[in-house]
């Protein structure tokens, strides 16, 4: 008779070969997923999104959940037990968004394969002949794949087509230029390369043609881009796996707001004589506030040195969060500044674009917003939000110790899983973190920096608000600006480029606070349980061991909760 506890070892041993398995049948549907995390077994394959391969993902739900029923959860140890949770919401994320979202109804964003097109041609995980020959044999479904998207779209939500749109432009030059590029660079013979090229002609006009179709598509009765309270509930549960419902979340934040806006008008009152003088305050607290960060926020690049600047400070950072021993960083971890690739559509201002857990030394990439073609007056609007102090809080967010470094240790987690099935707001709430995780340790320790720290975390707090006002109230573009420039304190761009945001997408802005707010907690009570042996750096690395996994399986395991 063996002794339970080679049973249970028996049972981890066999959910660490399932999760394989469940992987691999999954990569098999979601060829593009796999390509984008570092996975190329399926790289030649496009699936054509039809109700087949809806079926098809359905059947996998049906069969993995079967599956998973079969395991004991509490039998599992604390590791295996976070996957088996991961998993087991994301089959019902997925699920939920073919049979109830039906978002490929009315979302003509859901279609579009140019990331994993674009993963295959910048990639370095085989030679570029074998990475172009796969691109070759994945463009030939690209007719069909647009012919299918076409006949499943009706009505779409004119926001979310404008940005297809976008996307779509963009995407065009992956398929014809990229490729044509890479092309030259290769011995591959001629003959082949015939085929090739007139197989880009036929990829390229099914694009041109998906553009057309969007561009003249009869639209009489437009979906909404709103999900509405009780869609929009449901996916916070799905996508955020948080400890708190959306409606709970909103709450927080508004009470979050008037907190961050009192200890702003403390730092105005302090800053307002040395910049203005004698010259007397404003009554309105909020009216004095904006007047002192527009005159801070004077000070800033230009559009030409955008990029140069974002480069000089990463070294500075680096060095910061070494002296002060937050983290340890790994130098061996490629980061590169760029342009933001077209096909992304100018959604967001900058992003981080870092390897899948597959293919962890590759190059993670920080994409910044072109300026370029902007008129001077919303270049300089867009700069002055991103000025002097800012731009340092967004390095800090986006690079060290933000999402490039808290990415590359979830590429070290332990399971896949956690890498892979991750929550949004783990990932975001991480990169607040640590913008104020800097300042609490002395990065730029002025009035001046702190004062512009509140107004970009304000952003945070406001993109939570927003984005259940949008959603689940119904609030109109006008309130939204007017609420964005008013009590965020944002420029009239980057108030309309989060009004485009949050019409194209959904519970996504949550993610920000969200995290923020549970670290913040977890980390309160983490150090309420060590006491005198509590170190900032130890909790820092142990918070992030756990991969991307949510923040509140991340507290059970930390606190020693079940």
């Amino acid at each position: 008779m063996q002794a339970p506890g080679s049973l249970q070892a028996q049972g981890n041993d066999a959910f660490a070969a399932y999760e394989s398995h469940f992987l691999e049948e999954l990569w098999k549907l979601n060829p593009d997923w796999a390509t984008d995390e570092g996975y190329h077994k399926y790289d030649s394959l496009l699936v054509v999104p039809d109700d087949k391969s809806r079926d098809n993902m359905m059947n996998f739900i049906k069969v993995q959940k079967d599956s998973l029923a079969r395991y004991e959860a509490n039998d599992l140890t604390e590791l295996n037990r976070m996957d088996y949770q991961l998993m087991q919401n994301q089959l019902e994320y997925e699920a939920w968004k073919i049979s109830v979202l039906k978002d490929y109804q009315w979302n003509p964003t859901h279609y579009n394969p140019f990331s994993a097109f674009a993963a295959i041609l910048n990639g370095h995980y085989a030679p570029l002949t074998k990475r172009l020959r796969n691109f070759y044999q994945k463009m030939a479904n690209l007719p069909a794949y647009y012919k299918e998207a076409q006949k499943q779209i009706k009505n779409p939500a004119p926001e979310l087509t404008a940005l297809a749109i976008e996307q779509q432009n963009g995407g065009v030059s992956v398929i014809e230029k990229d490729f044509a590029d890479s092309l030259k660079k290769t011995n591959i013979p001629a003959n082949e390369q015939k085929l090739m090229t007139d197989r880009v002609k036929l990829a390229a006009q099914s694009v041109r043609d998906y553009i057309s179709f969007l561009q003249n598509i009869k639209n009489d009765k437009p979906h909404s881009f709103r999900l509405g309270k009780t869609l929009y509930e449901d996916k916070f549960k799905y996508a955020m796996q948080s400890a708190y419902s959306a409606q709970q979340l909103f709450n927080m934040a508004t009470e979050r707001k008037k907190q961050v806006h009192r200890d702003m008008a403390k730092l105005s009152r302090q800053l307002w004589p040395k910049y203005f003088g004698k010259k007397a305050m404003p009554a309105d607290s909020l009216d004095m506030i904006a007047q002192v960060l527009d005159t801070l926020s004077a000070k800033h690049t230009t559009p030409a040195e955008l990029q140069s600047a974002i480069e000089k400070q990463l070294p500075v950072l680096s060095a910061f969060v070494k002296s002060k021993d937050l983290l340890t960083l790994d130098p061996g971890k490629p980061l590169e500044v760029r342009k933001q690739p077209a096909y992304f559509g100018n959604a967001a201002v900058a992003s981080m674009s870092s390897p899948g857990p597959y293919d962890k030394n590759a190059k993670s990439y920080y994409n910044i917003i072109s300026l370029k073609g902007l008129s001077p007056e919303k270049a300089e609007s867009y700069l002055r939000e991103y000025n002097n102090y800012t731009l340092q809080i967004l390095s800090i967010h986006e690079a060290i110790p933000g999402h490039y470094v808290q990415l590359i240790y979830a590429n070290k987690a332990p399971s896949l899983i956690k890498a892979l099935f991750g929550s949004g707001a783990m990932v975001e709430g991480w990169a607040v973190y640590g913008e104020q995780m800097m300042l609490d340790n002395g990065y730029d320790d002025s009035p001046e920096m702190k004062l512009m720290w509140y107004k970009w975390h304000l952003r945070s707090v406001c993109n939570s608000i927003l984005d259940f006002n949008v959603h689940a109230n119904n609030m109109t573009k006008e309130d939204a600006l007017k609420f964005l420039t008013h009590e965020a304190f944002q420029q009239q761009a980057e108030a309309e480029g989060k009004w485009k945001r949050v019409s194209v997408t959904s519970v996504q802005l949550d993610s920000y606070y969200d995290g923020y707010k549970e670290i913040m907690d977890l980390r309160d009570a983490y150090k309420a349980k060590m006491g005198d042996k509590y170190r900032l750096k130890e909790f820092n690395e142990k918070f992030l061991s756990y991969g991307n996994a949510p923040v509140k399986l991340i507290r059970n395991a930390m606190l020693g909760a079940k």
